[in-house]
């Protein structure tokens, strides 16, 4: 990449151990749903991963290449491994391999002037250092359930409630799901963890979920509601709260992407829509194109 990219995605590319591919894995972690689907939304997308040698080979990687992502992996290191069950009650996951933390300074210095980023942990791996490389008046969105996750290597994922850090509080949009918190958190209780002005996604799944405003002191001043978009054949969960982050995300940095979308709420619609088509195929293969999401999210394509 010759330039200073739109976004900057940090994170890590983990493999997930799965039966159905020769491998025995496919490739996911926030970063790379959220590198390739950031760029087929199109803006010009670098990412800063660590990844073990398996998946830095990958034909994935390649694929998010192919997108016009300029991927750095850094050298040495390793990203995590899970192994994901699948509950009524929700995901289970283990993990026999850690991940290393993403350095500051694997990152090419023509990226620090970028105008946004998207932090994209699945293993704790941001160290607090990140929050002080965007620049002052660059736009920051947080994957928060990525820095919830305990690790122990082959042992299950423990999870622990939300918490502030400086890459919390540099965070201007942040997205969590109401699987990541009790039932006893209220949307002020995690709030009052932000900056003021930030907004934070909290997902419910099919039931849509809600963005709350910032206010002052901490407490919710203003909400906005979002509905979830039918599918048309549930296929695989994984990457779905990255790819819903990642498109409004992407209409705030690029409004104009969602340019004649007239009802309002557009960034949220076409996080909805982003959320909807992931569901419907296997891993990173179902990240959608910016003119799919577009179809999805006016109602084009959806079932009847």
């Amino acid at each position: 990449m010759r330039r200073t990219p739109d976004v900057v995605v940090v994170g890590s590319a983990c493999r997930d151990l799965v039966d159905d591919d020769p491998r025995g894995w496919r490739l996911g972690g926030g970063a790379s749903y959220s590198a390739l689907a950031l760029a087929r939304l199109g803006l010009q997308v670098g990412a800063i991963v660590v990844a073990d040698e398996l998946a830095a080979g990958s034909s994935e990687i390649e694929m998010i290449r192919d997108a016009g992502v300029d991927i750095h992996i850094q050298p040495g290191s390793k990203g995590p491994v899970f192994i994901n069950t699948e509950t009524p009650t929700g995901r289970i996951q283990r993990t026999p391999q850690v991940s290393d933390p993403v350095d500051p300074a694997a990152l090419p210095d023509a990226w620090r002037g970028a105008r946004a980023w998207m932090i994209a942990p699945v293993a704790a791996e941001i160290p607090d250092a990140w929050a002080e490389i965007p620049t002052a008046g660059a736009r920051v969105a947080l994957g928060w359930q990525g820095l919830l996750r305990v690790l122990k290597q082959g042992a299950r994922v423990h999870h622990r409630q939300p918490f502030s850090s400086p890459v919390v509080r540099r965070a201007d949009l942040v997205g969590v799901g109401v699987d990541d918190v009790d039932d006893t958190t209220a949307p002020a209780d995690l709030t009052r963890l932000l900056h003021p002005g930030a907004e934070m996604l909290l997902t419910d799944g099919v039931h849509g979920g809600h963005a709350y405003r910032v206010g002052e002191r901490g407490d919710v001043a203003s909400s906005r509601h979002w509905h979830s978009i039918p599918i048309r054949a549930y296929v695989d969960p994984v990457g779905a709260g990255d790819s819903f982050l990642s498109g409004v995300f992407a209409a705030q940095v690029e409004p104009s992407l969602v340019t004649g979308w007239t009802s309002g709420d557009a960034d949220l619609r076409l996080g909805a829509a982003c959320g909807s088509l992931i569901l419907e195929g296997p891993g990173l293969f179902a990240v959608p194109h910016l003119e799919d999401a577009i179809a999805r999210m006016s109602g084009g394509d959806n079932p009847d």
